[in-house]
Parts: C-alpha cells; structure tokens; sequence
C-alpha cells in the first residue's frame, strides 16, 4: 500500500461506514466501533498484519502492511492510541463485528474500490 492508495481508502472508509457497519457509528464520530470489521476488509485488499492494542474501550485492531502501520480508525479516540503492535488474526477482529458488517464494509469498500484508478 503507498500513501495515495491510504488516503483513498481513508476517504472510502468515511463514506461507507454507516450503522450498518457498527451500531457505535454516528455522523460526529464516524470511525467508532469500525476497527474491527475495518481491519478485516484492509486486510482483504492488502493482507498483511492485523495487530492490536488495548484502549480504555478494549482491545482496538488495525494493520501492519509491508512493515508500516495502518489505523483507519484511530480518529474515533480523542487522545492519541499507545500502540503495543501485538499481533491478532481475523477471528480476533472478527470477535468484535459480525458477519451482516463484515458483509456490508467489504462489499461497497470493494465495489468502490474497483472504480479508482490508482495510476
């Protein structure tokens, strides 16, 4: 993944996440609860890593990809995360979505995703 290709997807994440994705998602905070099914669908498109750190809300996923970190929903914290990096797997992610989100995130992520032209 390079910088263009994370910012896209970034942009992609704001416009499909919706309470069909996470019941905490709400218009002023549009990443909360998303990281789990996130981390799924980015690892998805790119593998890689999914890993974890503990927050005060409980374990938040996101990704390792070619050896650089990737947190599409650190946005939904109002202080900055102290990431440990411990390594997770998709039915740790999974633990905190299910399969109606995981359905929902992956194919419009997926669908737009498709539609950009990277080059």
């Amino acid at each position: 993944m390079n910088k263009y290709e994370a910012e896209k997807l970034l942009k992609i994440l704001f416009t499909v996440w919706s309470k069909e994705s996470s019941s905490k998602w709400s218009k002023e905070n549009p990443a909360n609860g998303q990281c789990g099914v996130t981390s799924l669908v980015v690892h998805d498109l790119f593998g890689g890593e999914i890993l974890k750190t503990q927050t005060v809300g409980g374990w938040h996923y996101y990704n390792r990809i070619n050896g650089e970190r990737y947190d599409f929903t650190e946005s939904q914290f109002s202080e900055p995360i102290k990431y440990l990096d411990i390594p997770s797997n998709r039915e740790e992610a999974f633990s905190d979505t299910n399969m109606s989100q995981y359905s929902y995130l992956r194919d419009n992520v997926m669908k737009i995703w498709k539609n950009c032209d990277f080059n």
